[in-house]
């Protein structure tokens, strides 16, 4: 277990060197931090010591090296702000021989048909017709690599290329690349799991000046220059155990909890400091013969000040959802932030899942 620490106490200090060249915001790349699948979504995004399957790509790419199938291969749709955001999710993965397994995922989070009203008026005149449409998406695709028995027997290792784009229209547009590590180590029925996630993530801007001067300048704001934006690093530290009741342990259930940690200052998280942010959640999925499921989730603890300033409340957003699996098709489901109690809307996820001998 010593050297499940040492290996990621290069790729941290690799990570701060680089940023360290570039000017970091806090919130960079926000949309991959969403995360994908209903059964993830289900247990409040409790994944790094558990995610087996093709997901793993995006949680914790060590996971992939526990793929129980030759061939998986995924589909996630969610809307958010009621359906005014479209969150999709693919992803397959296949296994190259008994210890190492490849996978591609694809991430687009978008807001489509904003209306483009900077024509809208002619000669004094609205036109309705004028008005023009344009998207905002955020796209990732992830090239994953991960291999089981590495060094010691039960530890796994896995490594993920992200691959950005992000656009605004035609008026703004980024590449970035990025990297993900993780670790997973399984002894009998307990399950540890570490991943460091945007190791050395950029993203470089390029602006289409002549498309926004006009409306900044008539707005009196500054017209965005081209840069460069860096995301930060963060840890994910994960544990959980399997436990098995009934004849044949025909019901089981997987209990477990992540603790995400981030080192830009404070953030709204349930432990902070000037070092480092931690945002634990917890999540448990219960099954019967590996066939029905039902999950649960807690997690985004924050605290929530009044309209007027002088008081602060406890919030915390639950998660539910329920999974059915016929043969090699899996059916999932997830309802987050279940009776509105965060800040966030609820959200309906859904994903299918497909396996192959």
């Amino acid at each position: 277990m010593q050297r499940f620490g040492f290996l990621l106490l290069p790729l941290l200090f690799v990570a701060n060197t680089v940023l360290a060249q570039i000017s970091t915001p806090k919130y960079a790349n926000e949309f991959l931090n969403i995360g994908v699948g209903a059964r993830a979504l289900g247990m409040s995004g409790t994944q790094a010591a558990f995610v087996n399957d093709v997901s793993a790509g995006v949680w914790n790419p060590a996971g992939l090296a526990q793929l129980a199938y030759k061939t998986e291969f995924t589909l996630m749709h969610n809307e958010h702000f009621a359906g005014i955001a479209n969150h999709n999710y693919a992803a397959g993965a296949t296994r190259l021989d008994s210890n190492s397994v490849f996978a591609v995922s694809y991430i687009r989070f978008s807001v489509d048909d904003i209306p483009d009203t900077r024509f809208l008026v002619q000669n004094g005149q609205i036109d309705y017709s004028r008005i023009r449409r344009f998207s905002s998406a955020d796209n990732a695709a992830f090239l994953s690599y991960a291999r089981s028995n590495f060094l010691v027997k039960g530890l796994s290792f896995g490594g993920s290329l992200k691959i950005l784009f992000r656009n605004a229209g035609n008026f703004a547009n980024a590449w970035g690349f990025g990297l993900d590590a993780g670790l997973q180590y399984k002894h009998k029925n307990w399950q540890l799991g570490a991943v460091l996630k945007d190791i050395g993530t950029f993203t470089a801007w390029n602006f289409n000046t002549s498309q926004i001067a006009d409306a900044f300048q008539t707005t009196g704001n500054t017209i965005p220059q081209n840069s460069i934006e860096a995301t930060a690093p963060r840890l994910v530290l994960g544990a959980g155990r399997y436990f098995a009741f009934g004849e044949a342990g025909k019901f089981g259930l997987l209990a477990g909890a992540d603790f995400d940690l981030t080192f830009d200052g404070e953030r709204n998280t349930l432990i902070k400091s000037s070092f480092a942010s931690i945002d634990p959640k917890a999540g448990i999925e219960a099954n019967y013969g590996q066939i029905v499921f039902l999950r649960l989730g807690a997690g985004q603890i924050q605290k929530i000040k009044s309209l007027d300033g002088e008081s602060t409340s406890t919030t915390i957003q639950p998660n539910f959802g329920i999974g059915f699996r016929i043969r090699q098709f899996s059916i999932d489901y997830a309802l987050t932030d279940v009776g509105n109690q965060a800040e966030a809307l609820y959200s309906n996820v859904f994903s299918l899942k497909v396996e192959l001998k």
